[in-house]
This record gives C-alpha cells, structure tokens and sequence, in this order.
C-alpha cells in the first residue's frame, strides 16, 4: 500500500509539473510560429507607387511580380526580412565588428579584428558617394526590410534566444554585407602574406623558388600561353625542413585537407542544341543555414514597352540585385579570383620622429580613431586604430604593419551590379564587370546570341611589374611592388569567343601571360580540378544541353588522388608489407575498395587520400606550428595551395639532401606516411576497412544559434548527409564547406534551367522550406530554377 501511494503521489506531481509546464510550452510554441512571414493576402506598403505580387511556389521560391525596379526592390527587403533578417543581420555585424552585442565578451575578440577596417565608417562615406538612383534604390530596400520586420507577429526566434532585439536596417548596411564578403573571400590573404614572409626569411633565393611555385603542370590557363618553366631542385634544404611539430599530426590536417571550390564555365551557342550560350556556376562557401543565397525571379516593365525578367540568387542584406543568373538576354556567373588583393606594408620607427611611421609615401603621423565596442552583459570597450594613407596598423611576429586592401579603397564598394541586370550582350557585360563593387570575381558570361567571355568582375589593385612577386609583407620604406590606386576598367584582361567555344574557372590560375601580372596570386588553387572542368565540358562536344551541363559541375572523379593511390600500391610492395599485417591491408583496400571516384563507400579513395596529406603532416607540420605564432591561419598550404606537386616532384627526384631528419630513403618516408594513417584511424576507433570517405565527409552544418546552443542542434541543422566528392574535382564537398548552389541556364530559355542548394529558402525552422531542397543537393538531382506554380500569393499594396 506504501509502494502504491508513493507511486501515486509521483503520478500527481508528473501531472501538475505537466499542467504547469504545457501553457509555457505552448506559449512559446505559438510565439515562435509568429514570427513566420506573411504568404497570403494583402499588407498596407505606402512606401509603393503601385501594387507588387509576392507568388510562392511550393518551394517557397518567389516570383516578385511589379510595375517598377523601384517597388520591386522594396518587395525584395519585406521578402528578405520576413525569411532571412537575422542572416542578414549576422552580415552587417560581421563586417561592422558588432557582434558582441548579440553574443556577450565571446565574440569581442572577432569584433576586435573587423573594427580595425572601421567598415561601417566607410559605408557612410561609400553611401554618401553613391549616385542619387542608387542611393534611392537603397533606399527603398531599406523601407520594404523594415516593414517586413514590423509586419512580423514576433520578432525572429534568434532574438528570442540571444534576449535581444532587432535594430532597424539602413542603407549603409547592404553595404557592410558586401564587405562581409571581401572579409569572406579575401580575409586570408594577410595570414597566406605572412606564411610566404616566414618562408622567404628562412630560405634563399633558390629554395624559395623551388617552395613557392607560380605554376603547376595542372594549370589551365585561358589565354593557352606556354608553361612557365620549373625552378631547379635546390642542392640543399632549409634548415627548418621536415621539423616535427610533435609526436603526432595535427588532426585538423591528416584527414581534414584543402577546402577551395567554386566552378563556373561559359559553352557557346556554336556548341550547344538551342544556338544560346549555356552558363554553369556552382559557388562554393561555407555551408549553413540557412543557406546563404535567397532564390527568386523577378518581373518589371523594361521601359520598351516589354518587360524585363530575371531569374537567379540574391544575398540577403546586400543590395537587392540577382549576384547571379539570367535577364533572359545575358546569363553570368562567378568563382571567387584568388587575384593578390592585399599587401601587407612594414612600416617604420625612428626615436627622432616620436609619434610618426615610415611608409612607402615617406614619414606620416597616424590617424587615431576611437572604436567603440559594445558586449551584451559586459561594459564597453575602447579600441584604438591608427590608420595611415596605406590603410591601418596592425601588429604580427614583432612587427607593425599597414593593412593595404583593395576593400578600403573608395570606390571598392558600389551598385554597379545593378547594369548587369539590363546587359544584353556578353560585350556590355565585360565592360560592366570592371568596374562593378564586388570582390575580385572570375566573371563568366554567355548570351541568348551565343557569346561568350571571361573577365575579372570587381576592383583591382594598380601593380607595377609583376603581380606574382608581390605576395610578401614588404620592406619598411620599399615602394617597388605597392600597389598604387585601382586598375583602369580598360586594363582588365579579358576573353571573348575562345575558339574552343567554352570557357571555365575554377579558383585556378587563370592566366599564364602577361595579363596575369595584373592579378597578381593570391592563392591560386592547384589546378587540378580546373583542368578536370574543362576536360569533361569538351566532352559534352558539339550538342550541349542544360543537363549535360549541369552534370559536368558534379564531376566526382578522382583524377588527382589517383596519382596518390598509385604511388602508395608501389612503395607497398612485397618488402613494404612482410610482417606489416596493417599494411597489408592498406594494401588490399587500395585495390579493392577504390572506383576511381570520390565516392561515399569507398574505403580507398579515403585511404589514398589521407596518405597524401600524411606525406604533408611529414614535411610541414614543424613549419606550421612555427607560422602559426604569426597567425593562426598561416600555413604552408595556405602559402603554396600547389605543395602536393611539390612533394610529388620530391618523390619522383629523390634528392638525398631533402630528406627529412631521421629518414633514409623517400621510400621510408612515404612508408612512414601510411603508418601515421593507419595510426590516426586507430586513433579513432574506425578500422580500416570501415573507413569510408561518406564516413569522413558527412555534412554537418546548421543554424548559427546552434553552435551557441548545442541542444538545439537537432532542430537546427541538417541529417547527418554522408556527400560524394572532395577538393581537386569539381564537386567540391566537405562536411561543412561546398556547393552553396548550383546552377546552369541559357538566357532565353530559364525555363530548361536546373538548380539546387543545400538549405531551404527560410531561415525560420518551423517553415516547411527550411530544409526543403536539402535532399536534392545532397543527391545532386536538379530541380527547374523558376518557380513553380503558385501556392501563395501575397499583395503588397500602397
């Protein structure tokens, strides 16, 4: 009877909690589903000259129906904010140096690092610049984003979570969202500067250009110039080389690797079945939801008479303008240039001159300026930055130097995008791109005629000799290699109609003659995927579609990591697997598990694959760790993205004097290397032949909330997706790095035109397009890129 009472009374108490606890439960709930965006019906927009039409398909992609640019801008910000506004928040923040204010003193140290461009103070002065049209067209944006957020039943859950609230959007910030992304796309450069300045201070001449390739036997250039020819093998090696950072490799490398993608690719109308160019661009970012780009299509009067549509991606927060797509006369796309943006300028002290620095102009006192940053739960605090006519100081490894970026030069930053929009032609759209306020882009064009062509889309810096050698911090007081303002929009190289009827990039070299001085190298990838891109689109030979288009950006061969598979089955031979039972092994799955593709159930790409980045963890971790007292992004990958052609070469030659200390062969080397495989495996509990690559390269990203509350991971990110393909083919893909779209269209016929990305259209977890097209990506089965028919249809009335 005890027993039975006890359990009554816990039934009782379960009960009361429940009763307690449901009205909170459900009163969150419904918070939470205010915050969803209106779909239906009509909502007051006095800021519209006339009405617009917000049409959903099931995918939640929207076709924005108006009678002008103008109202459609301002549909595009309710849009916008009702879907995406803490997205875009978290991109005006980032670049501000304000994050803080939503994550407490954690993210202090970040903002820290962004105030020191003081990129908010230069949007007000970009915005103050902008023609009168564009600043309208802000403006607008900026009206139709704040009524999105007032339209909403609650404020967005992120608020909710961090207790914080909203601040109204302005035009400055869709400017701070494009410097966002020169941070994104750019922000490497001063590590990669400061990884080349250790080695050049450690080496001579000779081995430097041994270490430091411009060019690789991948490369494949556009302008078909001749192989640069290949630095001798030095008599000796460094005295840092093969230096051991430990007992074992650094994880973050073995196993982990190069994550640089981003394909695009232009096929003429000679080549393909409608007479219209095809244009392919698969951009690769960082992975998260949600995703970073917002599909839509677009309608308005084209003041002919006509009217005007436009079909692609927009950047929530930035200017509303398709970044890429098709205005059914011109179709464009990009990859991110790796063009040499930055310089990183010593600059000078001397007890005689108190107060000033020496820079390449001569003797200069530094501009002070007073950041202010604000920390939810903590005071403020003050930072100081001095900027100087070089850009501002920041310290590394004992020494002070000017930050010289392309991002701080008026002009950098600007609406030129928005003439893309009404190109018709390939040759409008290469004059257009120079001088648009983007990142360097590698910029891909093909019109409804059949033409294409290549050109580099945003601003350059003006270099004088050549580019490539101005990858070091330079000298205190050296002139030489500074850059001097920003190229001339007529100096741009560019390529237009190719005869093999196609071009493509892939973060590669572009250029292998004189034009390539004027981009100089800010890490170029190796080439390899570059060159598999452009082979498998000569393929598709001289009756191109869409699909075969689109497959060709889903290439998943493994080319490259062929060569390293090779190499390990020849050094484990009979003698490298006598009594070396894990070898053996090695051996067996090298053979039998391996279809020559980066495939989900292969245990011997994976195994290959590591072995080459074993052979790195051999040769560089020593330096590594040493580069990284000056930065922790400094790498020897990140100085030379082309070091497996380097070791590659070590291993064919066999110089004695490179072996690393302790080896006798570079047969032991590379025995070695295998060991440390098989070692780290063992590490992690996973046996050889369980090691697959959908094992290692599963997706795992999610909502930005998630990271800070790991509880709600499971509603905030994706399924544990095990994705086929890695760097050095064109489906670049790793767990939280890969195709942030994919996409290929001829202008004139969007119709045929396929897409997919990796999240769903809202940011909102309990809309049903939160994850919607997840699955698709995953299996890279494409999907149209216009809208569907309409299941929503919203009125946005003046």
């Amino acid at each position: 009877m005890r027993a039975r009472g006890w359990k009554s009374r816990i039934r009782c108490l379960a009960l009361i909690l429940a009763g307690a606890l449901l009205p909170t439960a459900l009163g969150a709930w419904l918070l939470l589903r205010a915050s969803l965006p209106q779909l239906d019906g009509r909502h007051a927009a006095p800021a519209l000259a006339a009405a617009v039409t917000v049409a959903r398909d099931g995918a939640g992609v929207p076709l924005i129906r108006g009678a002008s640019r103008l109202d459609v801008a301002y549909a595009t910000g309710f849009v916008h904010a009702q879907e995406r506004f803490f997205q875009m928040d978290l991109l005006r923040r980032t670049a501000g140096g304000e994050l803080a204010e939503l994550f407490g003193p954690r993210a202090v140290p970040l903002d820290r690092a962004r105030r020191l461009h003081r990129f908010r103070a230069r949007a007000l002065r970009a915005l103050a610049a902008l023609p009168p049209a564009d600043r309208v067209f802000l403006d607008k944006y900026a009206a139709g984003v704040n009524d999105g957020m007032q339209a909403l039943g609650a404020r967005p859950f992120e608020y909710l979570l961090t207790a914080t609230a909203p601040r109204p959007w302005r035009a400055e910030d869709s400017l701070l969202a494009v410097w966002a992304m020169f941070i994104d796309l750019q922000g490497s450069q001063e590590a990669r500067e400061l990884a080349r300045g250790w080695l050049r201070a450690h080496s001579d001449s000779a081995q430097l250009a041994f270490l430091l390739p411009q060019a690789s036997a991948w490369d494949a250039p556009l302008d078909g110039a001749a192989a640069l020819a290949v630095a001798p093998l030095p008599a000796t090696a460094p005295a840092w080389w093969g230096g051991a950072a430990g007992a074992a490799a650094p994880r973050a490398r073995l196993g982990a690797g190069d994550m640089v993608g981003s394909n695009n690719f232009a096929i003429a109308g000679s080549r393909s079945i409608s007479g219209a160019a095809i244009v392919g661009a698969d951009m690769h970012l960082g992975l998260q939801l949600p995703n970073i780009w917002y599909r839509l299509a677009l309608r308005y009067p084209d003041g002919r008479g006509g009217e005007r549509r436009l079909a692609g991606v927009t950047l929530p927060g930035a200017p509303p303008l398709v970044i890429a797509g098709s205005n059914g006369r011109l179709a464009w796309g990009f990859t991110n240039s790796y063009g040499d943006c930055i310089d990183l300028v010593e600059v000078g002290f001397s007890s005689a001159r108190p107060g000033e620095v020496r820079t390449p102009a001569g003797w200069e006192r530094p501009r002070e300026h007073v950041e202010t940053i604000a920390a939810k739960g903590v005071p403020p605090e003050r930072l100081v930055v001095r900027e100087t006519a070089f850009g501002p100081l920041r310290e590394a490894g004992g020494k002070t130097y000017a930050l010289h970026w392309v991002a701080h030069a008026p002009g950098a930053v600007n609406l030129g995008h928005r003439r893309l929009e009404e190109a018709g032609t390939v040759a409008e759209a290469l004059a257009i791109a120079a001088v648009d306020g983007i990142p360097a882009q590698n910029f891909v064009a093909g019109d409804a005629a059949g033409n294409i062509g290549w050109t580099i889309a945003g601003r350059l810096p003006r270099r004088t000799g050549d580019g490539h050698a101005a990858g070091f911090p330079l000298p205190a007081g050296e002139s030489a290699r500074a850059w001097n303002g920003l190229l001339a929009p007529d100096a741009y190289p560019r390529v237009f109609n190719p005869p093999g009827g196609q071009v493509s990039t892939a973060n590669n070299r572009q250029l292998l003659g004189p034009g390539s001085a004027l981009l100089g190298d800010g890490g170029f990838d190796l080439g390899a995927r570059a060159s598999q891109l452009r082979e498998r689109l000569h393929r598709l030979g001289a009756r191109a579609d869409e699909a075969g288009a689109f497959a060709a950006a889903l290439d998943d061969r493994a080319l490259f990591i062929a060569g390293w598979r090779r190499r390990a089955l020849a050094v484990l031979d009979g003698e490298g697997v006598a009594g070396q039972p894990r070898r053996a092994a090695f051996r067996r799955l090298l053979e039998t598990s391996w279809n020559g593709r980066a495939d989900v159930d292969s245990v011997g790409y994976r195994l290959a694959r590591d072995f080459m980045w074993a052979l790195h963890d051999g040769l560089f971790a020593g330096v590594d760790a040493r580069m990284a007292a000056l930065d922790p992004k400094a790498t020897m990958a990140l100085a030379n993205p082309r070091w497996p052609a380097l070791v590659a070469r070590l291993l064919d030659e066999q110089p004695r004097a490179w072996l690393p200390p302790g080896r006798r062969s570079w047969r032991e080397v590379q025995l070695a290397a295998i060991d440390r495989v098989i070692a780290q495996l063992a590490r992690e509990g996973v046996p050889l032949e369980r090691a697959t690559w959908g094992r290692r390269n599963t997706a795992a990203f999610g909502h930005p909330i998630a990271a800070a509350m790991p509880l709600l991971g499971r509603w905030l990110g994706v399924p544990p997706d095990q994705l086929a393909g890695d760097a050095h083919m064109p489906r670049v893909a790793g767990p939280r790095f890969g195709q942030s779209e994919r996409m290929t269209v001829s202008p004139g016929r969007e119709e045929a035109g396929l897409f997919n990305m990796p999240g769903g259209q809202s940011g909102h977890p309990l809309s049903p397009w939160f994850l919607h097209g997840h699955d698709d990506w995953v299996r890279a089965r494409p999907q149209p890129l216009l809208p569907g028919p309409a299941r929503h249809t919203l009125t946005l009335a003046p």
